[in-house]
């Protein structure tokens, strides 16, 4: 199966998450205007109780999504590594994908002690070429370091999930073990897997532009039309600012600030949401299949293990407690 093909029919998996992202951001804005409507009547703190409700709504999304990307997301990529290695996928990609997930994690802990491992092995690297920028010292450094932070942390994304599809074609090993080895495969095979840096980062860019723009002139339009509401919630900024409660930029105290603001806001969430669940997996396929197939090729051996140990404290943790 070629990339396009493998995407197709894992496609449903996407749609059914940014269902839920919906849902989601739904939930989040519903308690922020609840949140901030119930304050500004009942005590004239709607900045409050817009804080309030932003808190609380994130929690519900947070309880919501963490169950959710359980069964979605690792079933996506459990069929997107099934395509590449096998050349096929069932009929029903969406049952059989969650299927192999409960199979090689018995529990929802179980899943998410192995992805937390691996975002923790690569992010742990991912701070060693962060800290390069940084040594350079002054105003220079620390933009390089944040650049290279944030180059780093889109990466580890990916890396993360070619690490969890891994663990999913190596089935007959223990998926300790099987961690350790997709963690080897990125520093065995680099210079493969970093051609796909430009793709990865281009689309990007292309998405957010073609996809970011038109949804923040959309939201401000939508914005002007509650002009009082921004009215006073910028006059309470500016007073909680005044009071010295809050330490919050003076632009933001003008309402019409304060409507771009929530327009990009709410257009770059618009933004990733429709590229994590329509872009990504695209990408995320032939970058996977060059990762799985450079594996495939080369299985890390216990001598690759030990060459990073040195390199990762929780890679060594993890590698030391498979003896």
């Amino acid at each position: 199966m070629d990339n396009k093909q493998i995407y197709s029919k894992t496609l449903g998996f996407s749609l059914r998450r940014v269902l839920w992202d919906v849902i989601a951001l739904l939930i989040l804005g519903a308690a922020c205007g609840i949140g901030f409507y119930a304050a500004e009547k009942a005590s004239d703190k709607g900045l409050i109780g817009l804080l309030i409700g932003l808190v609380l709504g994130l929690i519900i999304i947070a309880v919501l999504t963490r169950y959710i990307s359980y069964s979605l997301k690792a079933g996506q990529i459990a069929m997107m590594t099934k395509g590449i290695t096998e050349g096929s996928l069932p009929e029903n990609v969406i049952r059989e994908g969650k299927a192999i997930v409960k199979e090689r994690f018995l529990t929802v802990a179980a899943f998410f002690a192995v992805t937390n491992v691996i975002k923790g092995i690569f992010n742990q690297l991912g701070r060693r070429l962060t800290n390069l920028g940084g040594k350079l010292g002054g105003d220079t450094g620390r933009s390089i370091g944040s650049a290279i932070s944030m180059a780093v942390s889109v990466l580890i994304a990916y890396l993360s999930d070619c690490c969890l599809g891994w663990v999913f074609y190596r089935k007959n090993v223990n998926a300790a073990k099987a961690t350790c080895e997709g963690a080897v495969l990125f520093f065995k095979h680099g210079k493969t897997l970093l051609r796909n840096m430009g793709r990865i980062f281009g689309m990007g860019l292309a998405s957010l532009i073609i996809i970011g723009a038109p949804f923040a002139g959309l939201f401000y339009w939508i914005a002007s039309h509650f002009g009082n509401a921004f009215q006073v919630l910028a006059s309470e900024i500016g007073e909680a600012a005044a009071r010295g409660e809050l330490n919050i930029p003076e632009a933001l105290t003008d309402p019409r600030i304060l409507m771009i603001a929530a327009a990009v806001i709410a257009a770059v969430i618009i933004w990733s949401i429709i590229h994590s669940v329509f872009i990504r997996p695209f990408v995320l396929v032939g970058v996977l299949r060059n990762y799985v197939e450079s594996g495939m090729q080369d299985v890390p051996a216990e001598s690759d293990f030990r060459a990073l140990d040195s390199v990762s404290p929780k890679f060594k943790k993890l590698h030391s407690g498979l003896a």
